[in-house]
């Protein structure tokens, strides 16, 4: 199945887009010292976690293609490879406005990419890093009241946007759920639906992370990775801020989840869609 999608993906440096914003080109000096500062980074950064960190008795007990290796960060990554790809930095709460932004409308066309999902009345969704909602409450009108969304988040600050956002609206079917970065602490069994907007290529604890989704997905439920595509050199976004469609599916393999459909009908993003299997 995955060699269909074997081809070979174009490489380029694309910035990501962020209106006002410009590049920054360092002197030497600052360029030397910054690799002194990855270098101490390295050398202090914990071996062992008990949350299945790089070195882990956990993570060594897996295969070796699911392990983490650590190198210097490039500009825009953590150090931290998953199967051939840098981690990203994470986009924080303070940077909440970007999502929000009119020019999203534009750029991701969310009601299109609900359409695309085919959600029905009483779903269960998590909107895994929901941020400020924007997705979860186009969400909200589409499962109704007898549907419930679990927006999840790591940081307590987006929760509480969350939370008034919702509020104002008159919106009661999204819950805020605290998560961390290994576990988005949602009921086993209970999700129809999981979904990430532009958000999986920021977890830190890829393997884990998408081990705990897989268990809150219902047998039969579904996973939607909604990545910028590395594939295309048009997208303006920085490349680790991009996911190729045969990237997402190596990820996935280690999961029980079967490739579904690839969606590539919107303007930047394709939406990667695999559905939980039974397991023994």
């Amino acid at each position: 199945m995955i060699t269909k999608f074997q081809r070979v993906c174009r490489k380029g440096f694309q910035p990501r887009y962020i209106s006002g914003r410009r590049g920054f080109q360092p002197r030497k000096l600052t360029k030397i010292g910054a690799i002194f500062v990855s270098i101490l980074f390295l050398l202090i950064y914990p071996t062992t976690s008990p949350k299945g960190d790089s070195h882990s008795e956990k993570d060594m007990a897996r295969p070796a293609s699911t392990q983490y290796e650590k190198r210097i960060p490039s500009r825009d990554g953590i150090g931290k490879i998953y199967m051939g790809r840098e981690i990203s930095q994470v986009m924080g709460h303070l940077a909440a406005g970007w999502l929000e932004r009119p020019e999203r409308e534009r750029e991701e066309m969310p009601n299109k990419l609900l359409e695309m999902l085919k959600l029905k009345k009483g779903d269960v969704v998590a909107d895994i890093g929901v941020g400020t909602g924007y997705i979860a409450r186009r969400i909200s009108p589409i499962v109704g009241k007898t549907g419930t969304i679990y927006g999840v988040e790591i940081q307590q600050e987006m929760l509480d946007i969350l939370a008034k956002k919702m509020a104002e609206e008159g919106i009661t079917n999204i819950k805020g759920v605290l998560g961390t970065i290994t576990n988005p602490k949602l009921p086993p069994n209970s999700v129809d639906l999981a979904i990430m907007v532009d958000v999986y290529h920021e977890f830190s604890h890829p393997y884990e992370m998408m081990h705990n989704i897989c268990r809150a997905l219902k047998v039969g439920g579904r996973v939607a990775f909604i990545e910028y595509r590395l594939e295309d050199d048009n997208v303006p976004i920085k490349r680790l801020h991009k996911m190729s469609e045969l990237q997402v599916i190596k990820e996935a393999t280690p999961h029980p989840l079967s490739w579904i459909e690839t969606l590539d009908g919107l303007p930047w993003q394709h939406v990667i869609i695999f559905e939980k299997v039974a397991t023994e």
